[in-house]
């Protein structure tokens, strides 16, 4: 039975572009030919994504199975943290949540979750012929190096050559870089095989002293200087990337103005992502009432604390705005949690999400969420019913997505049906909508990637687009797969790869 070889991507820092260019390196050798596949021990992350057998992991590693031309399996993260609130997250094992722990329970869990980690990269190993792991953060965070199970503990197991990534947008590329060097142990500094220098802004011409500087003072090959890569629309590991991004797309024309609410316990964000690609939609992410302004509508996505990101709304003056657009005629949309909140109420009598058992909610959709302990992680198939306003002419259409909630929101006014959950039957009303149509909201993550609902409800906003698809996924990883492989070396990484 083979065992796997291995290339691990870590990290100087956190978002220095670990999980985009594990996803090029995993479509790179997918191109030619190797039965490659993604691994993270441990992600800590509110993106997330289902599996088809209904297991969980994080997005960015599901996005790189795709990279991969594979379904993505629990085994590829089979440890997923999902922050609740400050220092505790619910922890998905293999795909299913285990617990929700303080952090401190946590670490002192680490021998157990080390074994769950080990036996699922054994696993990929005898499965694949190359497995691509990613790092988490730095390597080199001393006060918690001793728990870590995610960066150079996983690859002195594998004993996989590493490729360490700075990210020299943010400044101090050599600090980063051979910091890390110097601070790691003899024998990590030997897994270390080559550099690179990511998210370069201008001539990288004028960056060959700097090169020069990095292999002489590192010991180390740079394999590569990789340019920032602009309007790439490929979901983004977690939310530590909306804290400073502009409008996602301006539109020429700016036809339509959405605002999404960034709460601050976002999850799942990337289900606007296709709304960006249709020209002359302008998305933009507001967080506080001042920045809202009149926007065509309102996006209110996922979150891990309905409750918590409730009373954020209604603190920071954004719940009132809302109501005041959605009066005014803006369309107002609810996803997972944010469907929750345009309810009448959210109450969590057993403590699942909240220390709260309850708060009323927005109010302009008839229906209220109770929290149960069973949480439904599904790939379904769902069949519209038609409904108010723009939904009138989906009657009938089929459309995909997932959904991952442990709320149960009955609706006497259902526009879904879920028929399909992992290939199985079913018959699952959801959502709600407004007597409009205006306002409206439901579980299933991933409805805007089907063409026809997206459409449908951009042309009642006023969008003048084409119908059709827009740019899918597959065409956004081919494109980060020619700019990586115009910036590295391959020839040296694949040498690294096979003959470490």
């Amino acid at each position: 039975m083979m065992t796997a070889r291995v290339l691990m991507i870590q990290g100087a820092s956190s978002s220095a572009g670990k999980s985009l260019l594990t996803a090029a390196f995993c479509r790179l050798f997918a191109q030619r030919g190797v039965r490659v596949a993604p691994f993270k021990a441990q992600n800590m992350s509110n993106n997330a994504a289902v599996c088809p057998d209904g297991s969980e992991i994080g997005r960015s590693t599901a996005v790189q199975a795709a990279a991969c031309g594979l379904e993505p399996t629990a085994d590829m993260n089979p440890i997923l943290l999902k922050p609740e609130r400050d220092a505790r997250s619910q922890v998905i094992v293999n795909g299913r949540p285990m617990a929700s722990l303080a952090a401190r329970s946590y670490y002192e869990r680490k021998r157990e979750m080390w074994r769950y980690a080990t036996a699922a990269l054994d696993r990929l190993r005898k499965a694949h012929e190359l497995v691509i792991l990613e790092g988490a953060g730095s390597p080199v965070e001393l006060n918690l190096k001793a728990g870590d199970i995610v960066n150079m503990a996983i690859a002195r197991y594998a004993q996989a050559p590493v490729l360490l990534v700075g990210d020299i947008d943010r400044g101090g590329i050599f600090a980063q870089l051979l910091g890390t060097l110097w601070l790691l142990d003899e024998e990590e500094r030997g897994l270390v095989k080559g550099l690179i220098v990511n998210k370069f802004r201008g001539d990288i011409a004028l960056f060959e002293d700097g090169v020069r500087i990095l292999e002489e003072r590192g010991g180390v090959p740079v394999v590569g200087v990789v340019p920032w890569l602009h309007d790439l629309l490929i979901p983004e590991e977690d939310a530590v990337a909306l804290e400073a991004r502009a409008p996602l797309a301006p539109g020429a024309e700016g036809q339509v103005d959405i605002a999404v609410v960034h709460l601050p316990r976002i999850a799942n964000f990337d289900d606007v992502n296709p709304l960006v690609r249709e020209p002359g939609v302008r998305l933009r992410y507001v967080s506080s009432a001042s920045e809202l302004s009149h926007p065509n509508a309102v996006i209110l996505p996922g979150t891990k604390s309905t409750l918590g990101d409730l009373d954020w709304l209604r603190r920071v003056g954004l719940a009132a705005r809302i109501l005041q657009e959605a009066g005014q005629g803006a369309a107002v949309v609810g996803i997972c949690g944010g469907y929750q909140m345009l309810g009448r109420a959210v109450r969590d009598p057993q403590h699942v999400e909240s220390a709260e058992e309850a708060a009323p909610g927005l109010g302009p959709l008839p229906v209220e969420t109770v929290f149960e302990g069973q949480k439904e992680t599904h790939r379904v198939m769902a069949r519209l019913q038609g409904g108010p306003g723009w939904m009138a002419t989906l009657r009938g259409e089929r459309v995909t997505g997932y959904e991952i909630h442990m709320g149960r929101t009955p609706s006497e006014s259902p526009w879904l049906v879920i028929a399909e959950r992992g290939g199985l039957p079913v018959e699952v009303a959801d959502g709600s909508v407004s007597a409009d149509g205006r306002v409206w909201g439901c579980y299933l993550h991933g409805l805007f990637d089907n063409a026809g609902l997206r459409q449908a409800w951009l042309r009642s906003l006023g969008w003048r687009g084409q119908e059709g698809s827009s740019l899918q996924l597959d065409s956004e990883l081919d494109r980060l797969a020619r700019e990586v492989e115009a910036a590295v070396n391959m020839e040296l990484v694949e040498r690294i790869v096979w003959e470490s």
